[in-house]
C-alpha cells in the first residue's frame, strides 16, 4: 500500500536552493535510508514530510486518511520540558516498559532535576521510547545510532526487523544502514536519487554508476577530439577553395571561358557543404553531451599541539558528583599526562559528559579534588555543537577579525565542504553535521593542547568522519574521546577512563584492544556479558567500515551473529 508520495518537492532558503526536485515514494513495511552529505536537506525533507515546514512547490500525498508519523529528531531538539510531557503520557502507552528494555531501569520515578541532567544517550533513549510507545503508521528516524550504546543500537535492530509500518531512516552509520534498511534514497544536488538494497549494495551500485559515468565519459571526449579534428579539416578545404577562385593564374588560364567562375561555384558550394556539416556535428556533440563527473569531496584536518609529552595536565583525588539525591560518581582518583590519548566508557547516563564538563570548568565538583594545568589550553566539541551562536554567521561565530584568519577559515570551511553561500547564512540556517565542522574550523584556528571531543562523529558525513579519525591518530597533544564507537577507541586510545559502578578509574593499556582490559575475564556471568557486549561492539564498529564485497566481511558477520547468540544464551542463564 502506498504510505505516501512525495512529487517535484522544492524548498530554498533565501537564495540557496536545498531541494530543487524531489520525487519519492514510500510503502507500507518500506525500510528506507535516507543519506547524503552534510548540508544537502536530509533533515528538511524530514520537516516537511512531517509538516514541520511547508515546502516552496511540489505535493505530498497520503496513502489513507490519517497517517500517524513518529518523528526521532537529532538530540538537540529536545528540551527536558519536552521529556516531562513524554514523561506524563507515558504511563498510558506502555512507554516505562520500553525505557526498561533499553536500560533506564526506574525513569517513570526520575524528578525534573535528574530530567535537566540526561546524558545524550539517555535524553535520545527516552525520545525513542516516547515514540515506539505511539505505535505510529510511518518512522522518521534522524540520526537514531547518535549517541546510543551498544545495547540501545541491538534494541533498534531488532525492534525495526518487527516493526508492522514504514520507516525512513536517516543515518551516516554503515552497518546500521546495513541491517535496518531495503532501499536508499540518496539526496545529491537538490535530488532523490532511488537504490535498491541495503547501504552496501548501494555503494557498490554508486561506484558502478561511477565507473560507467567516468568511461562514457572518456569516450566522448575522444570524440570531441574526432569531431573538432574533421572540422578543422572541413574549414581548412573551405579556406582553400577561396583561396583556388581568387587565384589570376596564367594568360593561356585566363583564356579559358568561365575557369574563375567555376572555382567561384566549387568554393560556394564547399563552404555550404562544410557549414551543414558543421552543424550536424555540433549538433551531434549537444545533443549526446556527458558532463564530467564530480571529483569526491577530499577532507582535509590539520590539529597542531605545543609538545609538553608526559607532564600531568589533570588530576581527580577523591572526585565526588551529586544532584541532589542522586550520585554520578564518587571517590574516583585518576590521571592525565600530555601526550596520551584517552578514551571515556561507560554506558549512557554513567555521566561521561558530566565529566568533561567538570574539567571545563562548566559544572562545579561536589567533593574531592580536580587539578587542572594552570597554563592548559583546551579545545571542545560537545556531542550537540550547542555552544555555538546559531544567530552568527560562521566567521562572526569564529570571531575572527584580520584578512589572513578569515581567509584561512574560509578556506577550511570549503575543504569541508561549506560553501561561500553558506559562510554568509546564519548558522541556525546550517545542519548539525555543518555546525560540527564550523567547531572543528574553530579547532584548527588554535593550537590546543588537549582536545575534548564528546561523540566527535555524531552528524559527519562518511568521508569526514574517516578522514578525522586519521587525523586524530597523528596529533601531537592530548586527546580525551568521549564515543560509543568501540572501533574508534580502539583505534586511537591506549588509556581509558572507565566509570563502572559510580567510580571513575583509569585503566592502563598498551595493546589495541583496551576495552577488552576493563575487567578481567572469568567465569561470572556478568563479566562475561562484558565481553561479549565489547566484542559485539568492536565487530560492529568494524563492520561499518566494510562492504560485503570485502575479504573480512563475511567473516566478521558471520562472528556478530555467534555474538548475538551467545548474549541471548547469558542473558537466559542470568534470568
Amino acid at each position: 500500500m502506498n504510505m505516501l508520495s512525495l512529487k517535484e518537492i522544492q524548498k530554498s532558503y533565501g537564495e540557496r536552493t536545498i531541494l530543487k526536485n524531489i520525487n519519492m515514494i514510500i510503502e507500507s513495511g518500506d525500510r528506507i535510508g535516507l543519506i547524503g552529505y552534510n548540508g544537502t536537506g536530509k533533515t528538511t525533507l524530514a520537516n516537511i514530510m512531517t509538516g514541520a515546514i511547508q515546502a516552496d512547490k511540489g505535493s505530498i500525498s497520503f496513502g489513507k486518511d490519517h497517517v500517524s508519523i513518529g518523528y526521532l529528531r537529532q538530540s538537540i531538539d529536545y528540551s527536558a520540558s519536552i521529556f516531562q510531557s513524554m514523561m506524563e503520557s507515558g504511563a498510558e502507552a506502555g512507554m516505562f516498559e520500553l525505557t526498561s528494555q533499553l536500560g533506564l531501569e526506574g525513569s517513570q520515578l526520575w524528578n525534573q532535576e535528574r530530567l535537566d541532567h540526561l546524558s545524550g544517550g539517555e535524553r535520545l533513549k527516552l525520545a525513542l521510547a516516547h515514540i515506539w510507545s505511539t505505535k505510529p503508521d510511518l518512522l522518521i528516524l534522524d540520526e537514531p545510532t547518535n549517541h546510543l550504546d551498544l545495547d540501545g543500537i541491538l534494541w533498534l535492530v531488532e525492534e525495526l526487523a518487527s516493526y508492522k509500518g514504514a520507516a525512513i531512516i536517516i543515518s551516516h552509520d554503515r552497518y546500521f544502514l546495513d541491517q535496518a534498511v531495503r532501499r536508499i534514497y540518496e539526496i545529491e544536488d537538490g535530488m532523490a536519487l532511488e537504490f535498491t538494497g541495503n547501504y552496501s549494495a548501494y555503494k557498490k551500485q554508486k561506484e558502478e554508476n561511477r565507473r560507467i559515468h567516468k568511461h562514457q565519459y572518456d569516450q566522448q571526449q575522444k570524440e570531441i577530439k574526432r569531431v573538432e579534428a574533421q572540422m578543422d579539416q572541413l574549414k581548412n578545404w573551405s579556406e582553400k577553395a577561396h583561396r583556388d577562385s581568387t587565384k589570376h593564374g596564367t594568360a593561356s588560364e585566363r583564356k579559358l571561358m568561365g575557369k574563375k567562375e567555376y572555382y567561384r561555384v566549387k568554393a560556394k558550394k564547399m563552404d555550404i557543404q562544410v557549414k551543414s556539416k558543421q552543424k550536424r556535428l555540433e549538433a551531434e556533440l549537444t545533443k549526446k553531451r556527458i558532463e564530467k563527473p564530480a571529483d569526491e569531496v577530499k577532507i582535509e584536518f590539520d590539529f597542531q599541539a605545543a609538545d609538553k609529552r608526559g607532564k600531568r595536565i589533570v588530576e581527580a583525588k577523591d572526585l565526588k558528583k551529586q544532584y541532589r539525591d542522586h550520585t554520578v560518581f564518587q571517590s574516583s582518583y585518576f590521571y592525565i599526562k600530555h601526550g596520551e590519548s584517552i578514551g571515556v566508557v561507560g554506558p549512557n547516563g554513567a555521566g561521561k559528559t558530566t565529566l568533561i564538563r567538570m574539567i571545563l570548568d562548566q559544572e562545579p565538583i561536589s567533593g574531592g579534588e580536580l587539578w587542572k594545568s594552570p597554563t592548559l589550553k583546551i579545545g571542545y566539541l560537545s556531542q550537540d555543537v550547542g555552544d555555538l551562536p546559531v544567530h552568527k554567521k560562521p566567521i562572526e561565530a569564529l570571531e575572527l577579525y584580520d584578512r589572513y584568519s578569515i581567509f584561512r577559515a574560509k578556506t577550511y570551511l570549503a575543504n569541508l565542504g561549506i560553501t561561500a553561500i553558506q559562510v554568509d547564512e546564519p548558522i541556525s540556517s546550517l545542519s548539525m553535521g555543518q555546525r560540527t565542522k564550523i567547531k572543528l574550523v574553530q579547532m584548527l584556528m588554535e593550537g590546543y593542547d588537549l582536545l575534548i571531543l564528546d561523540e566527535p562523529t555524531n552528524h559527519l558525513d562518511l568521508p569526514s568522519r574517516e578522514q578525522l579519525e586519521e587525523t586524530l591518530s597523528t596529533f601531537a597533544g592530548t586527546l580525551l574521546i568521549i564515543s560509543h564507537d568501540q572501533y574508534l577507541i580502539e583505534r586511537l586510545c591506549n588509556k581509558l577512563l572507565v566509570i563502572d559502578e559510580k567510580i571513575i578509574n583509569r585503566v592502563e593499556s598498551n595493546n589495541r584492544k583496551p576495552v577488552r582490559q576493563i575487567k578481567a575475564m572469568n567465569k561470572n556471568i556478568e563479566e562475561e556479558l562484558m565481553v561479549v557486549e565489547t566484542k559485539l561492539a568492536a565487530v560492529l564498529s568494524q563492520l561499518s567500515l566494510l562492504t560485503p564485497g570485502d575479504s573480512k566481511y563475511s567473516a566478521l558477520d558471520e562472528e556478530f551473529k555467534q555474538l548475538i547468540e551467545q548474549k541471548t544464551m547469558l542473558n537466559r542463564t542470568g534470568n
